[in-house]
């Protein structure tokens, strides 16, 4: 019989991306599920298990109840940006620990944020709901050209745009117009923002009892223009920019009210000073976490778990370095017919930390802004390294060793279109 903590996670989302957060928090604690389906990769991870829509809230409460009459749940927890707000439910169901889910939805709605941050003076982009393609053109006229177009309550960047003239609007607004309706959003508002031009990073931030604390810097690779697709992200420990933008990232989220949990803030630095993208109330995608960890030592999804139960977590840097993820994209939409890497290269070279393949011969991959993320990359890559400019040579030379060749292939109906847009 075990006498660990027993921890819910709320759908564990996949292998690739996700893996090293259930493995971590699977290494301290006693773990059960809550998933669409049956248990696949998450198997060995786990010691119970439900399966229900997420999606559905009375019926993630029902497999709540379910898991809570086998055994004690002590916390509940999950990385989905999507399903932050049921998973709050949740936990208030359950009696443990969670911010409310109203704070939660402050956060996955873009719109509510921002009206925070300006109450509470955090520098963010102007920012106002279009409900129509008129009102947006005349929003745009006053905000002034560029803008962005967003969804205000979707996530990873989808039906995100810029919007460089008024001739560009109608596809543009189409196209958010689109992301917003994706995955049947609870939210399907679109925001008309102020461009903010300049680097786009986050800082990686744990919330304990109120208190937050800065612990990363991640800089990031976009690319894609006029969408915002994130194609790489680097960490170094020893970063100069977190004294200046950690303040920022830990005003946005008081102001948000969270209280604790793991948060993914997302800015641009600007001419005039950091500004706010967004908050997000969970640990970063693409790896991010891992990233952390390779570089400072810091494991935030055994934070993330830790807060969960209450438990102030560690947050003292054991190592010293820095690491980068390259997420791999073809040059074209086709047919997959090679990708591999070098095998000598892969096995003698020690700070090449990792290499996935997402795809395989014969899939097809279809580039933004039709393709998703999951539809557009064929694999990643993660190297490591003494400081940030080691790995960026090194990420380069990685890069050389491996070969993606793609066929051609038919583009989507309407790819075309948004793209000239």
């Amino acid at each position: 019989m075990s006498f660990r903590p027993v921890l819910l996670v709320v759908e564990p989302t996949d292998a690739l991306y996700r893996g090293h957060c259930l493995e971590s928090v699977a290494a301290a604690y006693d773990v059960v599920v809550v998933t669409p389906g049956p248990l696949s990769w998450e198997t060995p991870h786990v010691i119970d298990h439900e399966a229900a829509d997420p999606y559905d809230k009375q019926a993630l409460l029902k497999a709540g109840d379910a898991l809570a009459r086998r055994h004690t749940i002590a916390g509940v927890l999950t990385w989905n940006e999507m399903l932050l707000v049921n998973t709050a439910h949740l936990a208030q169901h359950l009696g443990v620990r969670t911010d409310p889910p109203e704070v939660l939805r402050a956060c996955r709605d873009k719109a509510t944020s921002r009206n925070h941050f300006a109450r509470h003076q955090v520098p963010s982009a102007r920012s106002t709901k279009a409900t129509s393609l008129l009102e947006a053109a005349l929003l745009a006229e006053r905000t002034g050209y560029p803008i962005v177009l967003k969804p205000a309550g979707q996530a990873g960047s989808i039906g995100v745009i810029r919007v460089d003239q008024a001739e560009q609007l109608p596809h543009a607004y189409q196209f958010a117009t689109a992301g917003a309706q994706t995955w049947s959003g609870e939210n399907t508002d679109v925001l008309v923002e102020e461009y903010l031009d300049g680097p786009e990073i986050s800082v990686e931030c744990v919330t304990h009892q109120g208190l937050t604390t800065p612990v990363a810097v991640t800089r990031k690779t976009v690319g894609f223009a006029p969408y915002f697709e994130e194609v790489g992200h680097s960490v170094d420990a020893v970063d100069p920019l977190l004294p200046a933008v950690g303040p920022v990232a830990v005003a946005a989220v008081r102001a948000l009210g969270i209280t604790t949990g793991i948060q993914h803030v997302e800015m641009r630095l600007t001419a005039t000073g950091p500004r706010l993208i967004e908050v997000n109330a969970r640990i970063a995608g693409d790896l991010i976490g891992r990233l952390v960890e390779l570089s400072l030592g810091i494991d935030l999804p055994r934070a993330a778990a830790d807060l969960a139960l209450g438990i102030r977590p560690r947050l003292t840097p054991t190592r010293q370095g820095a690491a980068a993820i390259r997420l791999l994209y073809p040059e074209t939409t086709g047919t997959v017919l090679q990708r591999d890497i070098d095998p000598d290269f892969a096995q003698n070279t020690e700070w090449l930390d990792q290499v996935s393949w997402i795809t395989a011969v014969g899939d097809q991959v279809t580039l933004p802004p039709t393709g998703d993320v999951d539809a557009a990359r064929v694999g990643l890559l993660i190297v490591t390294g003494p400081d940030a400019e080691t790995v960026a040579q090194r990420l380069r030379l990685a890069e050389d060793h491996i070969t993606v060749v793609v066929q051609p292939g038919h583009t989507p109906a309407g790819e075309a279109e948004q793209r000239a847009a």
